[in-house]
């Protein structure tokens, strides 16, 4: 018998198939069983007469717990009502493990119940949902990146020194009396493989030991962060535009089924093409004040001066040239105004905030240890970065797109926690 995925279950209508996977839901009505099945590529409904398999079998189906593992056998059959287009007629099943007293029902259930139960709380229908949406999304940006001629290199997740001082960042016992961190971004890194391949990425987990509790906040998430050599603010701006459109249109393409179970409304996403708005630090405080906000002018944008700006478009924007006080070390000055930087920030519609941060590096050597002096950040573990200006300086930049902001965005999700299997956040360390 063919074992079949239900995401392919289409092309097998009229014959007799096995999927394998687990009981969602059951409901039974007089000599009828209606099973719920999944298999992690999607859900059908399986139905089981008693004429059609008997009394013994029909009878062994009346007491399945949600969530036991079984393989059920039928035969495959178009139905418009059914969700997917498909049912099963059951012809006979075979349990592998028991489940009793399943956790998770239907019902609802607090937010922390079920973080505490994460690793239950992803085989629901929505958690499934939006898992599938995450791994569209990071096979659209490795897509990207790959078709357009970059190299991944991967970047060191321990670092030996803080780049913008530890106050952000764990600690890490490494040997003897020797301290690391757990890595915030690979951009120093990455800057220095630019300048041996190009064209670069790199794209992994990232730490922040942020005490923030915010809907926007992980203590662990996962960033792709591209650097060019031979490149200035609006090349950077312009890879930006292109990479969360295409993202986007991958999953309005390949995902539809997801996002219209998450009750998305895609007509916003399809906005979303480039070139996006793009406005300065100075308009965007001049948007804020219009606005009724108490923006101090010099400070940067916080999390409802983001979302009140993004509310402004219908689609990204981007805010270019933040005074270079708000801003880290190796950040280039505008030349025609030295107090603000060659930077920008993405912001995602409706509410979302920032998605992307970057910039144009600092490429001049003096200027680049001034810096690391004002900063108060020891000289001596920035050697082999200053290196990177002593052999063969040249304009580059890049930036950072974090992966659960953008699926939040996506999804539109109210908190980041649901983007990730298991979150990790101020006060959540389990499962």
């Amino acid at each position: 018998m063919a074992h079949v995925y239900i995401e392919d279950i289409g092309a097998h209508e009229g014959e007799e198939v096995t999927i394998k996977g687990w009981l969602h839901n059951r409901r039974s009505s007089g000599k009828i069983h209606f099973l719920i099945l999944r298999d992690g590529s999607g859900f059908i409904q399986a139905v089981m007469s008693k004429a059609a398999v008997g009394d013994d079998t029909f009878t062994r189906a009346d007491h399945l717990g949600q969530e036991t593992s079984l393989s059920v056998t039928g035969t495959v059959r178009a139905d418009k009502r059914a969700k997917g287009g498909y049912e099963i007629d059951v012809s006979g099943f075979e349990v592998y493990g028991e489940s009793h007293d399943y956790p998770i029902t239907p019902k609802e259930h607090g937010v922390d119940y079920l973080l505490d139960r994460r690793h239950l709380w992803i085989r629901t229908e929505r958690q499934a949902a939006i898992l599938r949406v995450r791994h569209e999304v990071i096979n659209a940006v490795r897509d990207f990146f790959n078709s357009r001629g970059f190299i991944l290199c991967d970047t060191p997740i321990f670092t030996p020194a803080a780049c913008e001082g530890t106050t952000t960042l764990f600690p890490v016992q490494y040997f003897e009396d020797t301290t690391a961190y757990l890595t915030q971004s690979g951009q120093l890194y990455n800057e220095a493989n630019a300048m041996a391949l190009g064209r670069v990425y790199c794209f992994g987990p990232t730490f922040r030991a942020e005490k923030s509790k915010t809907r926007r906040h992980l203590t662990e998430f996962w960033m792709v962060e591209p650097e060019m050599a031979y490149a200035n603010l609006n090349d950077i701006i312009e890879l930006a535009e292109g990479l969360v459109s295409s993202v986007v249109a991958r999953v309005l393409d390949k995902r539809k089924e997801e996002l219209k179970l998450l009750e998305r409304d895609t007509s916003k996403l399809e906005h979303v093409t480039a070139p996006f708005p793009r406005i300065t630090y100075d308009e965007a405080a001049t948007i804020l004040r219009d606005k009724g906000l108490l923006f101090e002018y010099g400070t940067d944008l916080g999390g409802t001066d983001e979302t009140v700006l993004s509310e402004h478009f219908d689609r990204p924007v981007a805010v270019t040239h933040y005074p270079g006080s708000v801003k880290a070390f190796y950040m280039k000055p505008d030349p025609e105004q030295p107090d603000k930087a060659l930077c920008v920030d993405v912001l995602a519609p409706e509410g979302y905030g920032e998605i992307i941060g970057g910039g144009q590096r600092l490429d001049d050597l003096d200027l680049l240890l001034k810096r690391i002096k004002e900063h108060d950040l020891p000289q001596e573990a920035f050697e082999w970065y200053l290196d990177l200006r002593r052999y063969g300086t040249v304009p580059h930049g890049g930036f950072g797109m974090g992966i659960e902001r953008c699926v939040s965005w996506i999804c539109k999700l109210e908190h980041v926690r649901e983007t990730i299997p298991y979150p990790r956040m101020l006060y959540r360390l389990y499962p």
